[in-house]
């Protein structure tokens, strides 16, 4: 497995961050490749996802631990993709965001195509962080 763990800070609230990152239905405004996400009954989300010129359907577990600020998810069934969101207080009216990724290359590469070994690495890397800016665009400005 390789792990990513990439961050930004955003220009809000500690609160009004983790409310924003709950609300599953708008992941498409801020997640590359997510045409449609919708949360399930018993910790769930399905997104609609399209990347490398295919579509298909992602179901993942989430789950909180609302005192730290963790948003943990795993992925149920295939691509297995696991990862976190743990946001942490900067002061009064900005809060970092810190998003961890754990996968396995070979994985993505079948169920989303793409490029092999360092390049899929960095292909992730930008993804997750342009994510990460789309994000901060989002929670800050309704973008």
């Amino acid at each position: 497995m390789s792990t990513l763990e990439e961050h930004v800070d955003v220009g809000v609230p500690l609160d009004k961050a983790w409310d924003s990152l709950h609300r599953t239905e708008n992941y498409p405004r801020f997640l590359e490749g997510v045409r449609d996400a919708r949360t399930e009954a018993e910790g769930r989300a399905r997104l609609d996802v399209e990347a490398g010129g295919r579509a298909r359907e992602v179901e993942a577990e989430v789950s909180d631990r609302v005192r730290e600020r963790v948003m943990k998810w795993q992925t149920r069934g295939a691509p297995d993709l696991a990862g976190s969101f743990s946001l942490q207080p900067i002061d009064q009216n900005h809060t970092r965001v810190q998003a961890r990724l754990e996968y396995d290359p070979g994985t993505v590469r079948e169920a989303f195509g793409g490029p092999r070994g360092f390049a899929q690495a960095n292909a992730i890397e930008r993804l997750v962080r342009s994510d990460l800016e789309h994000f901060k665009e989002y929670v800050e400005h309704g973008r």
